[in-house]
């Protein structure tokens, strides 16, 4: 069959690559074109546009980049008509990707969505949308199944893929030694900085994050660089902070890592799965988070807290993100041996909570029943 997958940054990569790999397990004939990254097109995928061209995020810069925006949707529904595949699978990236669902839809193209919306946080009259024109949803968080019930649409949960992701990640994962030695690193406690995969959001929050690495001298910091964003970015930030950039290496990092400093998003899950105690940092541009504040429905920022329905990590948001916070929180978790057992503690349930490894290839495997069906 002619699989059709779109995503809009590199979280979506590696799921939209381990859903390819699980689908050629059942479909020995599936070919793939692609809206993706260089995971996708490593597991086959024939890539139209790479992802790094596709991330704006926020009003402002949605509003700049209009005219790029309009040309990607021009040449995705092009494209789709031209190669008419079996399905047209969908990853998260709402504000693109619910307007070719319609677009497939309208054209007798079935459309699979994988990794919900975030709906249940704000803009629930989506739902309008998905109702209409996404064929089957098949949603990663254990509460969105319950969410959809409510809202009168069937969808199936099948766990949370990034059980797969670090599955397949610890089957060639370094020691400890060779991390360090491969990356020059020293042998003291590490702490990572997640900054987000996104130039405006490393902008908002790395310079207040690289300002609390003078007051742990017994540490080493590294930065997990996105592999969408240049050195050079990172660069201008950091002046003459002793702190260390690694690309394409989050999950080494969060491996021997005894503390994060984590921008809310995928990874803070990630974070929770690799068991290290975390705080989750948010600041935007004020206009935009006045906006999102008075969108937004949901008691927390981060999948942890939203997952578990409580407070397990710290949410420091736009004004609560301070040098002050930040050190009076990283030092509740790198000292207070309690609330850091607690935190860990919190992190078994939530794994349990998301399901297990096998998301990406029962997600495959109900698609792979839903197309075969006459």
């Amino acid at each position: 069959m002619k699989y059709y997958i779109i995503v809009g940054e590199a979280s979506g990569d590696l799921h939209g690559s381990n859903l390819m790999k699980e689908l050629k397990n059942f479909d020995s004939k599936a070919e793939f074109r692609c809206w993706g990254g260089d995971l996708m097109q490593a597991q086959g995928g024939f890539l139209v546009k790479h992802y790094k061209e596709l991330a704006f995020m926020g009003f402002a810069e949605v509003l700049m980049n209009l005219a790029t925006i309009l040309k990607n949707f021009k040449l995705c529904k092009s494209d789709l008509l031209e190669n008419k595949p079996d399905v047209l699978i969908l990853i998260d990236y709402p504000g693109f990707n619910l307007r070719m669902a319609r677009f497939a839809s309208e054209n007798n193209i079935k459309v699979f969505y994988y990794i919900s919306p975030q709906i249940w946080a704000w803009k629930q009259s989506r739902i309008k949308q998905i109702k209409k024109y996404v064929t089957r949803m098949f949603v990663i968080l254990p509460f969105e199944q319950i969410f959809y019930k409510q809202l009168g649409f069937y969808v199936d949960f099948s766990g949370h893929p990034l059980h797969d992701a670090i599955h397949t990640y610890s089957e060639t994962s370094p020691t400890k030694n060779e991390f360090i030695f491969q990356n020059q690193l020293s042998e003291k406690p590490i702490i990572a900085i997640i900054p987000g995969s996104r130039k405006q959001e490393i902008k908002k929050k790395l310079p207040i994050m690289l300002k609390i690495i003078e007051h742990y001298p017994e540490y080493q910091f590294v930065i997990a660089g996105a592999p969408s964003i240049e050195n050079e970015y990172y660069e201008r930030f950091i002046e003459n902070e002793s702190v260390k950039i690694l690309f394409n290496k989050t999950y080494d990092i969060l491996k021997f890592s005894t503390a994060a400093l984590v921008t809310s998003g995928t990874a803070t899950l990630e974070t929770a799965l690799f068991k290290v105690p975390q705080i989750v940092c948010y600041k935007s541009g004020l206009i935009s988070y006045r906006i999102a504040k008075k969108l937004i429905k949901v008691k927390y920022i981060s999948l942890v807290n939203l997952i578990m329905d409580k407070l397990i990590v710290k949410e420091l948001i736009q004004h609560d993100f301070t040098i002050e916070n930040l050190k009076n929180e990283l030092n509740n978790i790198l000292f207070n041996t309690e609330y850091r057992n607690n935190m860990i503690a919190n992190y078994e349930e939530l794994s349990l909570k998301t399901g297990k490894q096998g998301a990406s290839k029962k997600t495959a495997q109900l698609m792979y029943e839903y197309l075969s069906e006459k």
